[in-house]
């Protein structure tokens, strides 16, 4: 189960062991010929190495390696795992962090924000757009048409620079229902955009790590608890928006991530009383109830909207965003909303029609 939603690298649940960070990593460097594969008639799935970031590959999946173990601690039954450097020792991943920063490395944690691309393909060399749209239920000034905004991705990254450890890492809940560190290796496509929601660093990066730590071992008690939960959890666990969702409410009193889809209900493991309330706490989106305009342009990857790419979508978020500022926005009727209207309309139809009859019956 542990090996299924977490991915350890070399290191195992079951043994009690110090990891070193003193030398450098041994791991392989990013292999690009694994990152991409044929699809057939000029289609290529996966995205190429990012040249900033793929030459830290080997210490950037050690490092997410180790603090994917190190937040296993904090679940029972595992052996308890340390990471030393310098000297200085850490069993938990904002212990790590706190270590290298006492060893003159620089910690900043970001809060990432993108356009969600579930394809990653590409046709005959050139990205293929890939945006998956949610319709806002705020209508565009002018049209008789609502704002459909582009799923967004969100994340925290570690960017890590020091004498012994240079290495990027994320995390997040994704689609192969893994909550945990991952490296961050492949280059996005121009579209995706991205931008820093948050920068966090000295105590603020630890208590975020803290967090994120907590988060990873809550995840593998749902796991544990639910095996059965479609797609890992994934939807009703929440998505990637809802963890970092539920951290950004903690850290900063806002909450700016749309759409978060995680059941309540669900979170009921004593254990994890933290997150548990953290998760709570924030606005949920799986009844039709329309997001705030905060929310939806707080996922969007980028604060000029001239920098959107996908066909027609910077002159809507203009118009939207303007409406919204002056107070003139206006909202759209949801799906549901005009399906029970109708159902309404139906039934008073109905209705009426056997007033008619029962008249004329008494008539009669």
């Amino acid at each position: 189960m542990i090996a299924e939603y977490l991915d350890l690298g070399s290191y195992s649940p079951n043994t009690a062991e110090t990891v070193s960070l003193d030398k450098p990593s041994t791991l392989p460097g990013l292999d690009g010929s694994k990152l991409v594969t044929e699809m057939g008639a000029g289609v290529v799935r996966g995205d190429v190495g990012n040249p900033k970031l793929a030459p830290m590959h080997a210490e950037s999946q050690r490092l997410a390696d180790v603090l994917n173990r190190l937040s296993l601690n904090g679940v029972s039954g595992v052996a308890t795992a340390i990471a030393e450097v310098d000297g200085k020792r850490a069993t938990t991943p904002e212990r790590l962090i706190q270590a290298l920063m006492a060893t003159g490395h620089a910690v900043m944690v970001a809060d990432g924000r993108y356009f969600a691309n579930f394809g990653h393909f590409h046709f005959k060399g050139q990205d293929v757009m890939m945006p998956f749209f949610i319709d806002s239920q705020i209508g565009i000034p002018g049209t008789k048409r609502s704002l459909m905004s582009p799923v967004s991705h969100a994340e925290y990254e570690w960017e890590i620079r020091g004498p012994k450890i240079n290495a990027n890492v994320s995390w997040y809940f994704g689609i192969d229902g893994k909550s945990e560190f991952r490296t961050m290796d492949t280059l996005d496509q121009p579209w995706v955009l991205g931008r820093h929601a948050h920068e966090y660093r000295d105590a603020d990066a630890v208590e975020v790590t803290r967090l994120v730590g907590m988060m990873v071992v809550a995840f593998m008690h749902q796991h544990q608890r639910r095996p059965d939960l479609p797609f890992g959890g994934y939807y009703s666990l929440g998505v990637c928006q809802d963890g970092v969702a539920a951290i950004e409410q903690k850290m900063t009193g806002h909450d700016t991530l749309f759409p978060n889809t995680a059941d309540g209900t669900l979170f009921d493991d004593s254990r994890d009383g933290e997150i548990n309330a953290m998760i709570l706490a924030i606005p949920k989106d799986r009844n039709g109830a329309p997001a705030s305009p905060e929310r939806i342009f707080g996922s969007i990857p980028t604060t000029n909207f001239h920098d959107v790419t996908i066909p027609g979508m910077a002159a809507d978020l203009d118009t939207v965003y303007a409406a919204w500022r002056d107070g003139s926005l206006e909202r759209t009727r949801s799906w549901i909303d005009k399906m029970q209207l109708r159902l309404v309309g139906v039934a008073a139809l109905l209705a009426l029609a056997g007033i008619v009859v029962w008249r004329r019956r008494r008539t009669r």
